[in-house]
């Protein structure tokens, strides 16, 4: 049953690879969601256009390496990839030392492909009451990748069940080729990227 009783998406323009030249008309147009997957491109691209456009929201998409967390908190504002308790260890240390928290988005693993990062369904609940109870993150919602090649709606839809269950309001999923579909199943931040900037290089 899809939920007929939905918000408007926030999109999230995917500008990773693209310099800061080609994400510039973006920017002056006004848009404030961005998108980035590895944490050394993100620092050297907004670091000092983040400080000129104060209201920008930078969100890390990729997957995150322990030894990276020192980077990613002082610079990002939502993190859509949480997929193991280690890295959500580290984050609640940095975010103590930092004095600053950001909106989380756990990776959920719904076709248990082993070639993906994220949670399995059967290990959420212990996950998800860790990052909430123990380690005090600020988790807000959920994200899929959906397998290639298959149709993405029984995903989608896992996920939103998934998210009533525990009473999260947003939802990661969708982007360029699903995002129509993702809009259907109650998503609220949609991973745009070439529909933004073009086929990457």
């Amino acid at each position: 049953m899809v939920d007929q009783k939905i918000r408007k998406p926030e999109i999230i323009a995917v500008s990773k690879t693209f310099d800061i030249e080609h994400i510039k008309p973006v920017l002056e147009y006004g848009h404030k969601n961005f998108g980035e997957n590895k944490i050394q491109e993100a620092i050297s691209k907004w670091t000092d256009v983040k400080k000129e456009h104060i209201d920008i929201k930078l969100h890390m998409l990729g997957k995150v390496q322990t030894n990276k967390v020192k980077f990613l908190i002082p610079l990002f504002d939502y993190l859509h990839s949480l997929d193991n308790l280690k890295l959500a260890e580290k984050i609640s240390k940095e975010e103590v030392k930092k004095n600053k928290k950001i909106k989380i988005f756990i990776q959920v693993n719904l076709g248990e492909e082993e070639q993906k990062n994220g949670i399995n369904l059967k290990d959420f609940d212990n996950f998800y009451y860790e990052c909430k109870k123990n380690l005090n993150l600020d988790i807000i919602g959920l994200m899929c990748l959906p397998p290639q090649n298959e149709n993405p709606e029984k995903f989608f839809q896992k996920l939103k069940e998934c998210s009533d269950k525990f009473g999260l309001k947003d939802l990661s999923m969708g982007m360029s080729n699903d995002y129509d579909v993702a809009c259907k199943f109650g998503s609220t931040f949609l991973r745009i990227g070439t529909k933004i900037f073009g086929e990457r290089g």
